[in-house]
């Protein structure tokens, strides 16, 4: 299974910060998977932003709730991320990532995309 984001590497304050992972090799409907958005800003450690399920179900980390969605288009076997309201402190490399509900307990992932940079700056 092969994972890659994609979307804009700058994006303004204010604005919505829009990323998209295409998976090759493997179904986003598979059971029992999950398809998660990981961050990890500079010099900072892995932040996970939320996840959807292989049924559609979405869940989200407390702290960005407010501000994150995720979705899937199954025709394409692409799931997106958008964050709202972006500031400096979003900028970090976006990773997105597939896991078993175990592994996603553990912190554990079995494909990763390669990461990308985006940039909040004016």
């Amino acid at each position: 299974v092969q994972l890659q984001e994609s979307g804009p590497g700058l994006v303004k304050p204010s604005q919505t910060l829009s990323l998209t992972c295409t998976v090759s090799g493997g179904s986003i409907t598979t059971n029992y998977y999950y398809w998660s958005w990981i961050r990890q800003p500079p010099g900072k450690g892995l932040e996970w932003i939320g996840h959807i399920t292989y049924s559609g179900s979405t869940y989200y980390s407390p702290s960005l709730k407010s501000r994150t969605s995720i979705s899937r288009d199954t025709s394409n076997n692409q799931f997106s991320l958008q964050l709202s309201s972006v500031t400096p402190e979003d900028t970090a490399v976006y990773y997105c990532a597939s896991s078993n509900p175990t592994g996603w307990a553990r912190g554990e992932y079995d494909y990763w995309g390669q990461g990308t940079q985006v940039t909040v700056s004016s």
